[in-house]
């Protein structure tokens, strides 16, 4: 009986309308903390139409009344992002008169298994091999798969060159990338293959140096790259392609070492547990919870139950249960056994409202943005220096480089990846990331008018050549007006890199008072 109960409730919430997204948070997910999710009470929808004439789709939600509060479930389920129906891609759009210079992206991987299971309950039951006769599918998967049997051919980072390609395994591995995970991606790439053909983005010869793949050493992130990479570029050729390892998920390469950053974040920590232990109602869901299952409370906590049974909101799966005396005698307290049933879509939303509360909490405070700047420092750095090199490549009069340069990158992350980026870039209302997440970065410049040609070929001057523009979009909307460095430029079409370039160098850095990355990474904080 409980367990169709359990049916009913989870197909009465898969109707509803998924209004934003799961933010994990490190208490229950053992992790890096997260940027903050959205205030609907604070932040309005975004204004402004599409630079080519269509109106652009909300980035942040409408304003709600004071006493309306975020749905937990509805939230959740936004953040499985089950790849079904259309979603907004407004990737290369720009006014005519722009030319499309570089794309460098980073995605957060797809639809994993879970990293915890609950004690005393059966892991749940997801078949992690891919088939195309299994839905969610694709029209690339078929390919995909045949391609990857294909991967000797490319070059490897030796940390990634024994990694499998594809999750291969019948009964999920823990983390293990599910085939929802590789349709997600799938999905991804293709979305960006279409917004850039016009484009011609890449050349249909293009060289090994004008793509840059990069991934930590999870399976999942490689995978998930793998498979948006596919989607942009179907049957890519593996000679030109190298794929290179992020050991660190911050993406910090060699300037990793940052003291100030880890005390930023150890403090942060110490915030989120003070907020937690002083919610009463989440430690008597957390009793109730043990009770059920028969075991002690500080068992439960530590196993992370938001983990599994998110799994199993995002695929369907009815909540576990237990039969009653399941603990056995001393689980839950001397002699107690556990009366049985099954976890409840109550006790999940309880869960889930105080990783509301905190990330509302976390942005009052500021701890997390200080942290998060100095942990994407590094990343962000490469990402301007790459931007800068490109457009200086692309100066009128000035040669090309054998090869080319470097248009597309993909950086295959986690969300304590992309988490700290949005908040390094004053997106800290976004959205936490949810599977299967985007952040792009697209640098443009502006052909120089005919009459401005014109005129200098009468005063018999050189004609003054384009400006660099730099656009950023998450999860396909235009967020660029949001993020802390462009903020004041909303009446522009695009924004101007050199203000993204010095937001980077130096301004990013206010937060912590200190005007370099070294001097802010070297400082003593209180």
């Amino acid at each position: 009986m409980m367990q169709a109960r359990n049916r009913f409730l989870l197909l009465v919430v898969g109707s509803a309308a998924a209004l934003a997204i799961l933010s994990l948070s490190a208490q229950f997910f053992n992790l890096m903390p997260s940027a903050a999710g959205l205030d609907r009470r604070r932040y309005p929808a975004a204004e402004g139409g599409s630079v080519q004439g269509k109106s652009r789709k909300r980035v942040f939600p409408a304003p709600a009344s004071h006493s309306e509060e975020p749905e937990p479930v509805s939230e959740a389920l936004s953040y499985c992002n089950t790849p079904n129906g259309s979603e907004p891609a407004w990737e290369g759009h720009s006014p005519a008169d722009h030319r499309l210079l570089s794309v460098q992206v980073m995605i957060r991987h797809g639809d994993r298994y879970p990293l915890y299971s609950i004690p005393k309950t059966k892991r749940p039951a997801i078949d992690c091999s891919l088939s195309a006769n299994r839905r969610p599918s694709h029209p690339l998967l078929t390919g995909f798969m045949a391609h990857m049997g294909r991967g000797g051919r490319g070059h490897w980072d030796s940390p990634l060159s024994s990694v499998p390609r594809l999750p291969i395994h019948k009964s999920c591995d823990t983390g293990e990338l599910t085939q929802t995970g590789v349709v997600q991606h799938l999905r991804n790439g293709q979305l960006l293959s279409e917004a850039y053909k016009r484009h011609a983005l890449l050349p249909a010869d293009w060289s090994p140096r004008q793509v840059w793949v990069e991934t930590t050493g999870k399976s999942r992130t490689l995978q998930s790259g793998l498979a948006f990479l596919y989607g942009l570029l179907p049957e890519f050729d593996w000679t030109k392609v190298s794929v290179r390892h992020q050991w660190s998920t911050l993406f910090c390469s060699g300037a990793c070492d940052c003291p100030a950053r880890n005390k930023h974040l150890e403090a942060e920590q110490r915030r989120q547990y003070r907020l937690r232990v002083a919610n009463a109602e989440l430690e008597r869901t957390y009793a109730e919870m043990a009770r059920t299952l028969g075991l002690p409370t500080r068992q439960l906590r530590a196993s992370n139950p938001i983990d599994s049974l998110l799994c199993h909101l995002c695929h369907g799966i009815p909540f576990p249960c237990v039969p009653p005396g399941a603990g056995g005698p001393g689980a839950g307290g001397p002699g107690a056994e556990g009366p049985g049933g099954c976890l409840t879509l109550a006790q999940f939303a309880v869960i889930r409202k105080q990783q509301l509360e905190d990330e509302v909490d976390r942005r009052k405070v500021g701890l997390y943005r200080k942290y998060a700047v100095l942990a994407m420092f590094p990343y962000l750095n490469r990402t301007a220096a790459k931007m800068e090199r490109v457009a200086r490549a692309n100066e009128m009069g000035r040669q090309a480089r054998a090869g080319g340069e470097e248009v597309f990158s993909l950086s295959s992350a986690h969300d304590v990846t992309m988490a700290p980026l949005l908040s390094a870039l004053g997106l800290e209302h976004a959205s936490f990331p949810r599977f299967a997440a985007r952040v792009v970065f697209e640098l443009w410049k502006s052909r120089p008018t005919t009459r401005l040609k014109k005129k200098a070929t009468a005063e018999g001057e050189k004609a003054k050549d384009g400006e660099a523009f730099v656009r950023v979009l998450y999860n396909g909307e235009d967020v660029t007006f949001h993020t802390a460095f462009c903020q004041s430029h909303g009446n522009q079409p695009l924004c101007p890199l050199s203000h993204f370039l010095w937001f980077v160098r130096r301004d990013m850095f206010s937060v912590v008072n200190a005007s370099s990355y070294h001097e802010a990474c070297n400082r003593r904080t209180a």
